[in-house]
């Protein structure tokens, strides 16, 4: 049997999998849309928009003369964190109720992780011939159980506006060698620190220009910021963003990143020392490895889950994302050949990250991650992300990788 006709073949088996007609595809998506609600109903935390009501205030209380960075969420020390561009692009939200802007920021969440999905997907599905629509609505049931998600969507959070920007950058732009490749990360990183990480993948992999016009991208934008609101810029960079005990504390069972860690081990003195050094070793291996593979979608992945290890402060909501590497990971154990021990492999290692992904069993150890199983439970997303960067495969399922 020829590659041709093998694949053809393995397409309509994945096709065969999957229920068929309309009728049946649709009685399948009311069926895990049920058990998917019910789940959240059961499991979800309830956040009640903590984080939007932080921005809400905030950028209300700046509007009405008051110093950005004063603000404080009444009964709690926590404030506006980001910097003084992505107050600029909240503005319009003081234009509207709170309960409206709760609902505008659901429908972006939604909007944007729907969008974030097809643009990662959408080579999966025409390679093997799904329905796309069925797929893309299974795929956004499955994800909406991811605790990232969730816990973005009831914090209110901006993670999967940035996740957008950065993967529709990567995917449309860089991966095409368009001349405004970078621009996406320029923004994400001008509206969050955290995604200038993908400033250093595009150096990395020496995509000189992406990477040139993320800089100047982020640059511009800060410099608007800096010439609307002066005063804020000089708090933000000055005073707000060294003082991390603005953010919480770093050794809350939230913070899953290798800071986070490091001290939740009660150790201060370790802290100064363990986690430069842990950082610079998964950074060695990110280097390595995105430096050997220059497929978009790799990097992407890799570069994503190293962000989150390497941040000081990673709450469980940042970890959106870890959802290019897990459907990467679909991709490649799709790509494998049928009922080989690989395949398996990956379809068991995708299981087990979904199922940890949704569990929340971090929480059991809030209050205590004292001992070996609080060392190992409540670092949970770390030994995830660990995983994920030393395992994560890396070759394309097709021959022909992307240049640029």
């Amino acid at each position: 049997m020829s590659l041709g006709t093998r694949n053809v073949e393995m397409r309509r088996r994945a096709v065969r999998l999957l229920p068929s007609g309309t009728p049946g595809r649709l009685l399948a998506l009311a069926a895990l849309a049920a058990v998917i609600a019910l789940y959240l109903v059961l499991a979800a935390r309830r956040n009640h928009f903590f984080d939007l009501r932080v921005y809400y205030g905030a950028v209300t209380h700046w509007v009405h003369g008051g110093e950005l960075y004063d603000y404080r969420k009444p009964v709690t020390p926590y404030g506006f964190t980001y910097p003084p561009f992505a107050a600029l692009t909240m503005l319009p939200m003081t234009l509207i109720p709170l309960g409206a802007a709760q609902v505008v920021s659901v429908l972006l969440a939604v909007g944007t992780t729907g969008v974030t999905l097809w643009w990662l997907l959408a080579p999966t599905i025409r390679r093997h011939g799904w329905p796309p629509w069925f797929a893309l609505a299974v795929a956004g049931l499955l994800v909406a159980a991811l605790e990232p998600v969730r816990e973005t969507v009831t914090f209110g959070q901006v993670n999967t506006v940035l996740l957008c920007l950065v993967v529709g950058d990567l995917l449309l732009l860089v991966a095409r060698g368009s001349r405004w490749g970078g621009i996406g990360i320029g923004l994400a990183t001008a509206i969050k620190l955290t995604p200038g990480i993908f400033i250093g993948y595009l150096l990395v992999t020496r995509r000189w220009r992406a990477a040139a016009t993320a800089v100047a991208t982020a640059a511009g934008a800060t410099v608007l910021a800096a010439a609307v609101a002066p005063d804020a810029t000089r708090e933000y960079w000055f005073s707000a963003l060294p003082n991390t005990d603005r953010v919480g504390s770093l050794a809350f069972i939230s913070n899953q990143s290798l800071r986070g860690m490091i001290a939740r081990l009660g150790q201060a003195e370790w802290g100064d020392l363990l986690w430069p050094v842990t950082v610079l070793l998964v950074l060695g291996v990110w280097v390595w490895r995105v430096g050997r593979h220059r497929e978009v979608t790799t990097g992407l992945a890799l570069t994503g889950v190293v962000g989150g290890l390497v941040s000081p402060v990673t709450w469980i909501h940042h970890l959106v994302w870890l959802l290019p590497a897990l459907l990467l990971l679909v991709d490649r154990a799709c790509a494998a050949p049928a009922g080989s021990r690989h395949r398996r492999r990956l379809l068991v290692a995708t299981a087990v990250l979904y199922v940890l992904a949704c569990s929340g069993i971090v929480w059991i150890w809030e209050l205590n991650s004292s001992g070996v199983l609080g060392f190992l439970g409540g670092n949970l997303y770390v030994w995830l992300a660990l995983a994920l960067v030393i395992g994560l495969p890396v070759s394309p399922p097709v021959a022909g990788r992307e240049r640029g």
